[in-house]
């Protein structure tokens, strides 16, 4: 699993984006649970990240057809999890109906390479501490993240995060204010976002488009995919972004997306 940021001009066709994504998925919560010292499990068909009461357990589906053993696996990983449990399958193929989880369906987007627009916003790639903090709390209160409540920095983003190769951290400024942030990931030649978070005070301000543009900037020249929220949608498609697969989501009654 390589985060080399490789350069390509050639396309992804819509059938390849789910396991693209599941690649790319995997490589950032697998660099996430490294750097807060979580244990990680790598199988055939799941990557699991097992963390601790507060960041839960992440499940990353790998291939549409796990076998027995494997299904038994991530249900006993499920059934003992410290925290809440999240599991992505972004080829709706695996039943964990067992479990007694919610699930829900989102859609997994594919960008091809190309020209990416100047965002209307000042849009910084967090270098420094303070940049990485201000985009954990940007992301904390835009998602409602409250098992990260009372803040602990560098819990969400650990310091050692932006120090991984292909994984940046993007901050949108608005008054001098850190109002917008997200994640990129770049992964055996496919970029993918994470995290596109915007703060409640700074909504429908433009802030969303301005931290894509800036975190696109550096990707132009790769296929991109994400995981589009139903709010999220409409903002990816003005971007270039085209549905390629819906991806299920399972989680504990306490996870979080």
């Amino acid at each position: 699993m390589t985060t080399e940021p490789t350069s390509t001009d050639q396309p992804v066709s819509l059938a390849e984006a789910p396991m693209r994504q599941a690649r790319n998925s995997a490589a950032f919560w697998t660099l996430t649970g490294l750097c807060r010292g979580h244990e990680v499990i790598r199988r055939r068909g799941f990557v699991a990240v097992d963390g601790d009461a507060r960041a839960g357990l992440r499940i990353l589906i790998q291939e549409p057809d796990l076998d027995p053993g494997e299904l038994a696996e991530v249900s006993e990983l499920t059934r003992r999890a410290a925290g809440p449990v999240n599991v992505e399958d972004p080829f709706s193929s695996t039943d964990l109906n067992h479990l007694g989880m919610r699930n829900w369906q989102m859609p997994i987007m594919l960008r091809q390479p190309g020209p990416v627009g100047e965002p209307a916003l000042d849009v910084i790639r967090a270098r420094q501490s303070e940049d990485l903090r201000a985009a954990e709390r940007v992301v904390i209160e835009g998602f409602e993240l409250d098992g990260f409540e009372p803040h602990r920095p560098g819990e969400l983003f650990p310091t050692a995060l932006i120090e991984q190769s292909g994984v940046d951290v993007f901050v949108a400024m608005l008054d001098g204010v850190a109002a917008g942030a997200c994640v990129s990931v770049v992964a055996d030649g496919v970029g993918s976002h994470y995290w596109v978070g915007t703060s409640s005070a700074f909504r429908s301000r433009g802030v969303g488009r301005a931290v894509m543009l800036g975190a696109l900037a550096h990707l132009a020249d790769l296929p991109a995919t994400l995981t589009a929220s139903k709010l999220g949608r409409p903002l990816y498609e003005s971007l270039g972004y085209v549905t390629a697969a819906p991806s299920t989501w399972w989680a504990s009654p306490s996870g979080t997306v």
